[in-house]
């Protein structure tokens, strides 16, 4: 599983990035992370609010930071 956030870095990136490392974690459930930065790459997956989640090519969240349950919906399998 490929998890992707997207967000310049500020903190609610960074809450976000974290509670998603603290569910895979939790749930044991293999996946890479990759914090997206650059702005050009982001509007690529055409976003317009960060921090933003992508999972498997598809976007979970846009815009706020998730809830945890939530996570863990979009990586259950």
């Amino acid at each position: 599983m490929e998890i992707k956030v997207l967000g310049p870095g500020c903190a609610k990136c960074s809450k976000t990035e974290k509670l998603i490392q603290e569910v895979i974690k939790e749930t044991g459930v293999e996946a890479s992370v990759e914090k997206v930065t650059d702005m050009l790459q982001i509007a690529s997956y055409g976003v317009l609010g960060t921090p933003s989640v992508i999972v498997d090519g598809e976007v979970k969240c846009t815009g706020k930071v998730p809830k945890k349950e939530d996570i863990k919906n979009w990586i259950a399998k």
